[in-house]
């Protein structure tokens, strides 16, 4: 049976000049959301989308009950202890959406208070999103906040639970970023300016209208953007306004709300630093004096400022610090050495530490839900690419863990899986970490079919962990790899630094080095590769494709960051300052050149291309659904060959595709369906 025709948009030529050069770009109107054309256009892709996978509805639905059938459906989290309370979350069977639980914490009946539940809140919505859940100090009042549409334009909330019942105010545009004071009154929130940047903290009174709500800060810097936090300690509430390359930390005592915020460090380029709360100290953890990797300093509360920051735990050079947690006799660091995180437990005040050991060589572990700061008890949890997720109690002191938690996974059996971590030379001799997992018995004689997934930007580390999703694919004779390439930060600092601004194509060609090695090694041949990004990989996608089409069978690029050039040169679109100190700005004719020499958009060419799976979100704040919609129109009009490409996009969300744990299954099975067909794997 012959293909249907797929839709093409009409070209509409736009003249557009930067720097002496001229680019004409025929789909620049797609932009026009208001235009009916626009909406008319996209729908006849979504039909194209599903005329396409029609053939395919068996397979989609065989994937989609795999993949359900290993959820359990009346899961729970564990009991996080804080006070008088242990809180947790909870699904109930055929329920999309989170329960907000709570229950006594001593004691042998322990009745269940049900706090939110977010199946109420989403009934009768296309999508849901739940941005902040947020307890307040005597645990009777609850700050929460809504998104209806995938913008992630956030509508604060505050309710009663005793009474069970929302207060009036309802606060919309803002960012999901709240912090309680201890007056049990107070709260203080960020709302979005017009191009959904954080940029004022309010503070707001329980039970006032929120038209009396106080501005306590703003932001004016377009490349600056605010997150609030509360030290560990619950004394100190924290404004933080972060650029990519520079911070500033303003504090505020949680126990007298209404003073103005202090300064304590003045921003300054290169400058990077957050700030937690011990004793009589802030400790910074900063990349200052050059410390690429970041240490940690200290300095006296009454005394914050740079001047008077001493050092608490020096730079390695091959371990990257990423973060700290402070407990009443306890600091634990979070590092990252040759791919893997490490926990470091420090002892108060003596500065003991030791490592939290883990038992396979290739996984990943962060701390979960620690609510207290008087205790001995970190908790953690861990797994690797075939161990599902255990939450521990590490005991601080004792070093001993206790299970809190272990991922059941019906039908699973982690002894037929294996992983290894490879290691790829790069196209200049840099050692690439590559995480392959695999179901025992796997020949490689360069058959079997293979699925990449990459980022690379954002210093975001792509962590090893389980996925019961990914077994759709091992069970059908898979290879599934994670390429962790240039631009995240699994090999330190400088590995982020060496895949930004002028040095971004080393992430592109880290992941085809990648691509080559699994060739060469026999695990695959490039009629069995799939490969996968989303968002800035999916720029990635775009990228590769252009640069080696002939490496790749089938492409999936979700939310894909195609139109870079024309993005980031248009500074009324939200976050396109803030993203100048990644991409570079190309009003600057040095970042123009060498944006405009990679951007997948600029550089679709004539020749042939993978097969091709692309989705948008027509709320996406992030990615714009144009930038996707724009490429599949240019490709298809410059490929050489006969090759598919369908594109979906979401009518009812934004980034991060559908919401509900069961609806999102449906996008994988969609996408596994697809390369399964194309490579002719039996589903």
């Amino acid at each position: 049976m012959k293909n249907p025709v797929p839709p093409r948009a009409p070209q509409k030529e736009t003249r557009l000049e930067k720097h002496g050069d001229v680019r004409i770009d025929p789909y620049f109107w797609l932009r026009d959301k208001e235009n009916p054309e626009t909406m008319k256009y996209l729908e006849a892709e979504n039909k194209y989308y599903e005329q396409i996978l029609a053939p395919l509805k068996k397979t989609r639905e065989k994937l989609f009950k795999e993949m359900k059938s290993r959820i359990r459906e009346d899961d729970s989290t564990p009991p996080a202890p804080w006070g008088e309370f242990e809180y947790y979350n909870k699904f109930k069977k055929g329920q999309q959406y989170a329960l907000h639980c709570r229950r006594p914490r001593a004691g042998a009946r322990k009745k269940e208070q049900v706090l939110l539940d977010e199946n109420q809140l989403a009934k009768g919505k296309k999508y849901f999103s739940l941005g902040t859940f947020s307890v307040s100090p005597r645990q009777d009042l609850i700050a929460y906040s809504v998104d209806f549409d995938g913008s992630e334009k956030y509508t604060l909330r505050f309710h009663d639970i005793a009474r069970k019942k929302d207060f009036d105010a309802r606060i919309p545009n803002t960012s999901g970023s709240v912090v309680w004071a201890n007056d049990n009154q107070t709260v203080f929130y960020c709302i979005q300016d017009e191009k959904q940047r954080p940029y004022r903290v309010y503070r707001h009174k329980i039970g006032q209208p929120s038209s009396e709500d106080e501005l306590i800060f703003e932001e004016k810097s377009p490349e600056f953007f605010l997150g609030l936090s509360k030290s560990s300690s619950d004394q100190y509430i924290f404004i933080g306004t972060h650029a990519k390359t520079s911070s500033e930390v303003l504090y505020i005592h949680a126990d007298h709300p209404a003073l103005p915020p202090k300064l304590i460090e003045a921003r300054a380029a290169e400058l990077e630093y957050d700030v937690e709360h011990h004793g009589d100290f802030f400790y910074i953890h900063t990349n200052e004096g050059g410390a690429t990797n970041f240490k940690i300093s200290r300095a006296p509360v009454d005394q914050p400022g740079r001047a008077h920051w001493k050092p608490f735990w020096a730079e390695k050079k091959k371990i990257l610090l990423t973060g700290m947690l402070p407990f009443k006799n306890w600091f634990v660091l979070f590092e990252r050495e040759n791919a893997n995180p490490q926990i470091r437990v420090v002892s108060m005040p003596g500065k003991k530490a030791h490592l939290v050991k883990f038992n396979e060589p290739i996984y990943s572990a962060g701390p979960d839900t620690n609510l207290e700061y008087d205790t001995d008890v970190l908790r953690v949890h861990y797994s690797s690419m075939v161990q599902p997720t255990t939450v521990y109690d590490y005991n601080m002191k004792s070093r001993r863990k206790t299970v809190r938690k272990e991922q059941k996974v019906p039908g699973y059996k982690a002894a037929k899986y294996k992983c290894e971590r490879l290691w790829v030379k790069g196209h200049d001799g840099a050692k690439i970490p590559l995480s392959v997992v695999y179901k025992k018995g796997l020949r490689k004689n360069g058959q079997a079919p293979m699925y990449i997934s990459a980022y690379g930007s954002y210093g975001s580390s792509r962590p090893t962990t389980f996925s019961s999703l990914r077994l759709s694919l091992l069970d059908r004779g898979f290879a599934y790899a994670i390429a962790h390439i240039r631009g995240g930060q699994e090999m330190g600092r400088q590995w982020y630094e060496d895949g930004k601004f002028l040095k971004k194509k080393n992430t592109f060609h880290d992941l085809i080095s990648c691509a080559e090695f699994l060739v060469k090694k026999k695990w695959t041949n490039p009629a069995r590769i799939a490969v996968a990004g989303g968002s800035a990989g999916g720029m990635l996608m775009g990228a590769i494709m252009n640069m080696r089409p002939d490496l790749f069978k089938v492409v999936a690029a979700h939310v894909p960051f195609v139109d870079v050039l024309n993005t980031m040169l248009d500074d009324t679109l939200p976050l396109t300052p803030m993203e100048y100190n990644e991409w570079g700005n190309p009003n600057d004719k040095t970042y123009y050149d060498y944006i405009k020499s990679y951007s997948p958009y600029d550089n679709v060419r004539t020749q042939e291309y993978p097969h091709l799976l692309v989705t948008a979100g027509i709320s996406d704040p992030r990615v714009t659904y144009w930038e996707p919609a724009k490429w599949v129109n240019r490709l298809r009009e410059l490929k050489t060959d006969s090759n598919l490409i369908v594109f979906k996009t979401n009518m009812g969300g934004g980034h991060f595709g559908a919401s509900g744990r069961f609806e999102i299954l449906k996008e994988y099975a969609d996408e596994f369906a697809y390369i399964l067909w194309l490579m002719g794997i039996k589903g």
